[in-house]
């Protein structure tokens, strides 16, 4: 699809009422997580600036891939290790997934930066150098990182985790999305 075709959002938002199952709501999260990768690879390959989806991009990595870490690093890895016994090795499974989400983050300043200047400059981010490459390396490190998370963290939590612990994370993650759409409109008033 080319860029005068575009006129909806590529990455469908996160639906808020997936929240009343937490885990489904973070596997939903993992699946739009996928498309930005398959949309970062678009980009990286374009010979022309895509106007609408590079803002759309940029938004995601600020905030919306933000807020997943967040969601994970402060509540629901927290959890597991409460709850998972010894024999699931749940602190090396989460030191790795940590160490990535710092890995990424860097990955992905790096490609908010040339994105920014992408659109600054009205030039496609082939024409940066490096930028291509860290484009890929992102969404090839990205993809990695939600198969562990897919694959071993998840279908241990539904293992590990009561229903009240569900509850309290579903909870936890809708007051982080409310304190967040307040934080919005504040911003908006000033």
């Amino acid at each position: 699809m080319n860029a005068a075709q575009r006129s909806s959002p590529q990455i469908e938002p996160a639906s808020v009422a997936l929240l009343s199952d937490p885990l489904d709501f973070f596997f939903a999260e993992h699946f739009r997580q996928r498309k930005l990768c398959n949309l970062i690879e678009e980009m990286a390959l374009a010979e022309t600036l895509d106007w609408t989806l590079t803002a759309e991009v940029l938004d995601f990595l600020r905030h919306d891939a933000a807020m997943h870490v967040r969601d994970e690093e402060e509540d629901l890895f927290p959890l597991m290790q409460e709850r998972c016994p010894p024999e699931d090795e749940i602190d090396r499974v989460l030191s790795a997934l940590t160490a990535e989400h710092a890995g990424d983050r860097h990955l992905a300043d790096i490609l908010i930066e040339g994105l920014e200047k992408a659109l600054a400059e009205a030039q496609p981010p082939s024409a940066f150098p490096g930028l291509r490459e860290a484009m890929i390396d992102f969404a090839r490190n990205e993809r990695r990182h939600l198969a562990l998370e897919n694959s071993v963290l998840l279908p241990l939590a539904r293992r590990r985790l009561s229903e009240e612990d569900l509850v309290r994370l579903s909870a936890r993650l809708l007051r982080r999305r409310q304190e967040d759409a307040q934080g919005g409109a504040e911003k908006e008033k000033t």
